[in-house]
């Protein structure tokens, strides 16, 4: 071992080597940590900086954009594609929080100048409202200025084409006003003859818009807690077991392989198998489970859980962005930048609502103009401010992406991995879910069971044969049988030739002899008869075991029974899906009698054996077309296809990487108990999404007729712009506070 010469940490001569990081000196080599203090120590420029962090607008998640800034199409502040451990402010809101505090300060007295008139008289009240006014609409509403000009520019209106049309009518109107009030006609004029100024709305509106912005920034950072949250979970240094004893390191400089000790309440840092010593593991930050895990030696651990009161020594094997943690926060982080279908009617309303709304203030202006009562100009621009202004388009285009970012956090919290708010938004109208049975709603660890051989060849022998052609094979059942081999004393011997038939079985050569191990299909395929394999197979079948039947020398030669023990939390997961009115189909590539002994155990429905992993995708087209809405629940690359297939398809977290690559949910302790979790989520979430959706319509349906000045005829009764600006900042507020309800929601 030796140390950096740069950054003094401990180096790995032999992998610096390997990795040629060394530097022949005079003095002799010098080993380095990383490619950076090489090339510091050569003297050469350091290694380029990461790239900086990419930002995406919530409601436009196709927007890419790196650093800050707003979106090109609706004007909202860009967030970081995945939170930051530390969660702190935003650029974005450090800025708007500066232009509120200025413009807060200097609106204050123009809002008491406006109101209370007696203070200040004549021409010179105007120029004092002149002089502190435009800061606040210059300086502090600069930014909404410049989005309602990008938004022109880009033919995209928003909420922001609103307010710069708004406050800058206001504003531009009152230094006119100002500076030369001759230029406007009698309509204009109040009964004195002077002209009304409308300084005191203009920059109590940019106010109240910033303290909108600054409150719609902080809930939205709270929408990301539940990430954040993950991403504290991983420990920022590990101890590492070297040649010179134990060493803290970073966790960045730890490599696949190194054996590290976690101490008793220590944070896992990274993914690995228990080497030494037992414990009790916390993973419920991971899975939803309070109860620990026993972990012995042989045992998986997951980075970012919690050792308990026991320490060990494991492995690493998945470090970085790797491991199970950094998988679901890629994960949750994709899901909340999804779309659901719902979305679809907000974005479709919201491509008409701004020209609508533009159109409505100027038909605003022209009623007022003609039908007012005097100053009838004056109170048509108002009139058409306050319809600007209270028509925001935010919170109708924040409804679901909000809800869907709370919710995608709220089910990682609880094991629940969303990969798109389709899947959300379809589980809940979910009637009909198929499951796999091995590793799904069993432990997908099979044991040995029984051998059975026929008159000429000995068990063992026979065992030791089928042993040996299944240690070439990655199936739970293959590694059942090596184990049951050798527990008995056989160990396997060394095959040739050998070939997987997928939904069949697996053939090779042992020691000169051909083997056979399958089902009946493989059987008739290599022109085995197997009929005096099948009456014994039955038997075993009606117990609960899988059976393969063996096959030596293309002769029938005995039969071999393997059970896979049934999940604890099996029967209570499938009794609460059926009191939600679910319909549960098993669809399995076991023998008929096997597959209904299991469902007979526990109350499934419907069984489908026996059937290839090409026929679970038309076993999922055939239900659907029937007018089903299908969810397939499973773990193995079998599963694959029908997991595409199916409306949902929700894959074990304990299962194949291709089947969690195809599903819309990842269930991250395999536990079926999560799929009654996703299920409580989604209608949750749905039941959230509509409600935005209905506050924004009804917002926008009474606000706009409000503005516009609909109560004068009856009551006499005008909306004050600044009222409206108050109304459509705590419009956007109110949705995304409604939305963060769903952190709290019980699964």
């Amino acid at each position: 071992m030796a140390l950096d010469p740069i950054c003094g940490m401990t180096v790995d001569e032999a992998a610096a080597r390997a990795a040629g990081r060394v530097v022949e000196t005079p003095d002799g080599p010098r080993f380095f940590c990383g490619v950076r203090c090489k090339a510091r120590f050569e003297g050469a420029p350091p290694a380029p900086s990461p790239p900086a962090a990419q930002y995406t607008c919530p409601m436009h998640p196709e927007i890419r954009r790196r650093g800050p800034g707003a979106c090109p199409i609706c004007g909202m502040a860009l967030e970081p594609l995945v939170p930051t451990a530390e969660g702190e402010a935003s650029p974005e809101l450090r800025d708007m929080q500066r232009r509120l505090w200025v413009g807060a300060v200097l609106a204050a007295p123009v809002l008491v100048l406006g109101m209370v008139e007696s203070l200040v008289h004549g021409p010179l009240r105007s120029w004092i409202q002149l002089a502190l006014a435009t800061p606040v609409v210059v300086f502090s509403g600069w930014p909404f200025f410049v989005r309602a000009w990008e938004s022109v520019r880009a033919r995209s209106l928003n909420m922001f084409t609103l307010i710069g049309l708004g406050t800058g009518a206001a504003y531009t109107h009152s230094v006119l006003a100002t500076v030369a009030p001759g230029l406007f006609p009698p309509a204009f004029r109040l009964h004195d003859g002077t002209v009304p100024v409308y300084f005191e709305p203009a920059a109590v509106i940019v106010v109240l818009v910033l303290v909108g912005q600054v409150l719609e920034l902080r809930a939205r950072a709270r929408t990301g807690s539940a990430v954040r949250a993950l991403l504290d979970l991983a420990p920022r240094t590990a101890r590492r077991i070297g040649p010179r004893g134990d060493e803290d390191v970073p966790v960045e400089a730890l490599r696949a392989g190194d054996r590290l000790r976690v101490r008793p309440g220590e944070r896992i840092p990274a993914d690995g198998v228990v080497e030494e010593g037992t414990s009790s593991v916390d993973e419920s930050m991971l899975t939803g489970e309070a109860i620990p895990t026993e972990k012995a030696p042989g045992g998986l651990v997951s980075a970012g859980t919690v050792n308990g009161a026991g320490g060990f020594v494991m492995r690493a094997e998945r470090i970085g962005s790797e491991t199970l943690l950094a998988q679901i926060v890629r994960m949750v982080g994709d899901a909340q930048r999804s779309r659901a279908p719902i979305q679809r009617l907000a974005d479709r309303v919201a491509a008409w609502f701004v020209p609508v709304v533009i159109a409505v203030a100027a038909a605003t202006f022209v009623a007022w103009a003609l039908f007012g009562p005097p100053p009838a100009l004056a109170h048509g621009l108002v009139n058409a401010v306050a319809v600007l202004i209270i028509a925001c388009p935010c919170a109708l285009g924040l409804a679901t992406p909000m809800s869907i970012m709370v919710a995608t956090g709220r089910g990682a919290q609880a094991g629940v991995l969303v990969r798109d708010a389709a899947a959300l938004e379809t589980l809940a109208r979910v009637d009909t879910l198929l499951v796999d049975k091995t590793g799904t709603l069993t432990e997908g660890k099979p044991r040995l069971a029984s051998v059975t051989a026929l008159p000429g060849i000995e068990e063992d022998v026979l065992l030791r044969l089928a042993a040996s052609v299944e240690q070439a094979s990655e199936h739970p059942l293959a590694a059942a049988i090596v184990a049951g081999s050798r527990a008995r004393g056989g160990e396997p011997a060394w095959v040739e030739g050998f070939q997987a038939f997928p939904g069949k079985g697996v053939t090779g050569t042992v020691g000169g002899r051909a083997v056979a191990l399958g089902n009946r299909a493989l059987c008739e395929q290599l022109g085995v008869d197997a009929r005096a394999l099948v009456e014994r197979a039955e038997a075993l079948r009606h117990d609960g075991q899988t059976v393969m039947l063996v096959a030596v020398d293309g002769r029938p030669a005995g039969v071999i029974g393997v059970a896979d023990p049934v999940k604890p939390s099996t029967p209570a997961a499938l009794a609460a899906l059926h009191a939600d009115g679910i319909r549960i189909v098993m669809l399995t590539g076991d023998s008929h009698t096997t597959a209904a002994a299991v469902a007979r155990r526990l109350g499934i429905d419907d069984v489908q054996a026996e059937v290839l992993p090409q026929q679970k995708g038309e076993v999922v087209r055939r239900l659907r077309a029937a007018g089903r809405v299908v969810a397939m629940a499973g773990d193995g690359v079998n599963d694959a296809p029908a997991l595409a297939e199916a409306a949902v398809g929700i894959a074990m977290g304990t299962g194949a990487d291709v089947a969690m690559e195809a599903a819309g949910v990842t269930l991250v302790r395999g536990d079926l108990r999560g799929i009654v979790r996703a299920r409580r989520l989604s209608r949750a979430t749905m039941r959230n999404i509509r409600q935005n959706l209905f506050f924004a319509f009804v917002y926008n349906a009474l606000g706009v007729p409000l503005a516009a000045g609909a109560l004068y005829p009856v009551f006499g009764l005008l909306l004050n712009p600044m009222i409206a600006s108050a109304a459509m900042s705590l419009s956007s507020v109110s949705v995304i506070g409604n939305a963060l309800r769903l952190r709290r929601v019980a699964l």
